[in-house]
């Protein structure tokens, strides 16, 4: 996924949960507080929860979006893996070829073939070159594989979108 897709899907994240923060939390806080006794309104309580976490979600996209603005794309490996590569694995134990693409977490879709750089697999991956063997430990066991084939963010052309 090239960055500039990445920033417009966290933007339009943001962008979201800004007017549910600003405009509709507000209004069910309010007719929350009109309905009278605070102590026993389940309205208010869900109301100032999701207030908290619609603030805590737009910290994480302010400040992910901000890392994603000072990422300088030419520092990022070129035979290496590194956030935007994307690899085919072979699974050593069950002989069977996957592609991923390593991502934010934010944007990850293991269905899609896109993995978090902070999830098991994607930092296992982080820094290896093709022809590399190595494990991963994830919750049900260890798993091993070796990198066949690695293209960059550089060799996706991902940098044109970078702006």
């Amino acid at each position: 996924m090239p960055m500039k897709l990445i920033r417009e899907k966290l933007e339009g994240e943001l962008k979201t949960l800004e007017y549910e923060f600003r405009i509709e939390l507000p209004k069910e806080i309010g007719n929350a507080v009109a309905m009278g006794d605070l102590r026993e309104n389940a309205e208010y309580k869900a109301a100032l929860e999701r207030q908290s976490y619609v603030r805590a979600r737009i910290g994480q996209l302010r400040k992910r979006l901000g890392e994603l603005s000072a990422i300088n794309v030419g520092s990022i490996p070129k035979d290496r893996v590194a956030l935007g590569s994307k690899v085919k694995l072979l699974n050593l134990d069950t002989d069977e070829e996957v592609t991923y693409q390593l991502v934010f977490p934010e944007v990850s879709d293991l269905d899609h073939g896109l993995i978090s750089i902070a999830s098991p697999v994607g930092k296992g991956l982080m820094g290896r070159e093709e022809g590399d063997e190595f494990t991963v430990q994830i919750p049900t066991g260890v798993k091993r594989f070796e990198l066949l084939e690695l293209r960059t963010l550089h060799d996706n052309n991902a940098s044109s979108d970078e702006s």
